[in-house]
């Protein structure tokens, strides 16, 4: 098959939600663990970092992506849903992957799909996997497509993880209830790996908290860790002064983001709280300059798109 016949046999022959809503979701990760497990697990292969939440988490993972590139790490990066290229879903430093890792992928594992019967949105998660193990990515960002705890992301065991906020998104799947959404979302929570909270919200803050006392996970409030001192929005970026608050000598630092918007602060700072936690992990070396230069050419670095954007 050609790519774009590659393609469209995918959504042609598997349920995807942006065709039919909830119908095409599986409550179950069976059907993910089923080709992981198939595919050799590629999943336990990459170190990654996991994101959830009702908004921001496409902006978060960009964020994240660029500062880890400009640290000389060699980035993937899965998210969802595409604008015009199926193959937006998983870039590596930014760029498209071949138009052959796809093909060849669905042509190697076709009669095994076609068994399974899987989503459509199971089966790119399984080829983010494999395409990011192949190419030996030095970390992997990857964002949830709805909810946490059964999403199909949910079978990997990330060094840390990210949950931006929690909002009204998806009720009929999720939970009347902002602490039944959080629920669901909190489930990407796993043991002993750090958690990071973007925003907090006095409705959902315990749900997170009993999540990371159950896991042993220690728990982060981004905004208890950062203060936005003055924000500028200018043409092409918007500058924020940044107060570190477990800093003794409360030590301010100024990013240009290139993301507009004034929803990005809080973005902003889980990135950052984020980042706090991989700077004290030995192995990984990231400096300020990477997180400013990172921050400040995410466009740039990742080809994100759609987000408050001028054409």
């Amino acid at each position: 098959m050609t790519y774009p016949e590659t393609v469209s046999y995918l959504y042609a022959q598997l349920p995807a939600f942006q065709k039919i809503g909830k119908e095409a979701m599986k409550p179950s990760l069976d059907n993910i663990k089923a080709i992981c497990y198939h595919l050799g697990n590629p999943q336990d292969s990459f170190p990654s970092i996991h994101v959830a939440g009702t908004n921001g988490k496409g902006s978060s993972c960009h964020m994240l992506a660029s500062v880890l590139q400009e640290a000389g790490y060699k980035v993937g990066l899965y998210t969802s849903p595409h604008l015009k290229d199926f193959r937006e879903r998983f870039r590596i430093n930014g760029k498209l992957v071949k138009e052959e890792l796809v093909t060849a992928f669905v042509e190697n594992h076709k009669n095994f799909i076609e068994e399974l019967k899987p989503s459509f949105f199971e089966v790119t998660v399984a080829l983010a996997f494999d395409i990011f193990a192949k190419e030996a990515v030095d970390f992997a960002i990857i964002e949830t497509g709805l909810g946490g705890r059964l999403d199909s992301t949910n079978v990997i065991q990330p060094i840390v993880s990210l949950i931006t906020n929690i909002g009204y998104d998806h009720m009929d799947v999720l939970g009347s209830t902002l602490p039944l959404i959080a629920a669901e979302k909190g489930g990407i929570i796993k043991k002993g790996v750090p958690v990071v909270i973007s925003e907090r919200n006095t409705e959902t803050d315990e749900v997170f908290m009993d999540l990371a006392r159950q896991n042993n996970s220690s728990i982060t409030f981004a905004q208890d860790k950062y203060a936005i001192l003055e924000s500028k929005e200018c043409s092409s970026s918007t500058t924020y002064v940044v107060n570190d608050l477990s800093d003794s000598l409360t030590q301010t630092y100024t990013y240009n983001l290139d993301l507009k918007g004034n929803y990005q602060e809080y973005n902003l700072l889980g990135v950052l709280a984020i980042l706090g936690i991989l700077e004290n992990i030995n192995a990984i070396s990231i400096n300020k300059l990477d997180i400013s230069n990172g921050v400040a050419n995410v466009i740039l670095n990742t080809g994100l798109r759609g987000r408050w954007q001028t054409l």
